[in-house]
């Protein structure tokens, strides 16, 4: 397997940005790719050790790209997530004033993090959508587009200028990225861990999507990210992307994750991997009989009944 990671090229994204926080690339070869998907499925082939990708941002949810690149095709695991703080700088050619810029670029998922501004700064501009943001950029500096929304740091990449910076509609926003490969044990769990999984429900009846997450509430455990995506079967046919507290190591998730399989069509397992929003000792403290202890002392009441030893 080489040691290089794929990434959402090409040179100057965010994507890459928040690669680089990770120490190990120290050691490997970053390779940027022209989309989500050809990203991973380098991974797929064994071109790539690993594939870092956007799979949210805290403005519109799921990045609907790389959950569906996910769902579907050979299985991937995630490994490592990495958080990011998000602010745009509008790039252009040297010399560009604002009453310049008919037409605007960015990929799809940073327009509703500049929308009201664009509103606002550039109401007549075309938006036109990009393979990510620092291929807008690439494709101003070719000529193609008069703006891109893009990381400050793009601009001497692609001899472009800042004309504005620390653009977005809303504070404090982040996009999450999160490091793929092929499938193989979990990291063993930190305390404060996500596990992502991928349901199909078995048919279309009343309560359907209450009896999944109950086998999550059941056992108390939270749920970070639930979101519908459609199963390309026809009109209503969804599966579900989830998110929860906990690692399948966790008695409560491993016994979820059993209800979930024995009343679903499919299950997916997306991996067990440790969270980038808190450390171990600010994890929630499980509910009241929850605890891996609780479970243990449940199942060894189960076996001495069974026995005769009540």
């Amino acid at each position: 397997m080489p040691a290089s990671y794929a990434y959402l090229g090409p040179e100057g994204t965010f994507t890459e940005v928040a690669l680089r926080t990770l120490p190990e690339t120290a050691t490997r070869e970053l390779v940027p790719y022209v989309s989500v998907q050809s990203a991973l499925d380098a991974v797929r082939a064994g071109e790539a050790e690993a594939a870092f990708v956007p799979i949210e941002n805290s403005v519109e949810g799921g990045i609907t790209t790389t959950l569906d690149e996910l769902v579907a095709g050979e299985p991937l695991t995630i490994y490592r997530e990495v958080l990011l703080s998000i602010t745009f700088a509008l790039l252009v050619r040297p010399g560009t004033k604002l009453t310049d810029i008919k037409t605007v670029s960015a990929h799809p998922a940073a327009q509703p993090q500049v929308r009201n501004w664009l509103r606002t700064h550039l109401p007549d501009a075309t938006w036109e959508s990009a393979a990510s943001n620092a291929d807008a950029a690439r494709l101003v500096q070719e000529g193609r587009y008069d703006a891109a929304f893009a990381g400050e740091f793009a601009a001497a990449r692609y001899g472009l200028e800042a004309l504005e910076t620390g653009i977005h509609d809303a504070e404090n926003a982040q996009t999450r990225f999160v490091l793929v490969g092929r499938p193989a044990r979990p990291a063993a769990p930190t305390g404060a861990d996500k596990t992502s999984v991928v349901l199909w429900q078995r048919d279309d009846h009343p309560g359907t999507l209450r009896d999944l997450l109950g086998e999550f509430a059941s056992r108390g455990i939270n749920l970070m990210l639930l979101q519908s995506r459609p199963t390309g079967a026809g009109i209503g046919n969804y599966c579900f992307c989830i998110d929860a507290e906990g690692h399948i190591s966790d008695r409560r998730m491993a016994q979820a994750l059993m209800g979930l399989k024995r009343i679903c069509l499919q299950v997916r397992f997306l991996g067990s991997y440790p969270r980038a929003d808190i450390t171990p000792a600010e994890a929630r403290p499980t509910l009241p009989g929850t605890s891996d202890e609780e479970f243990m002392a449940a199942a060894d009441w189960v076996a001495r009944c069974q026995d005769g030893r009540f």
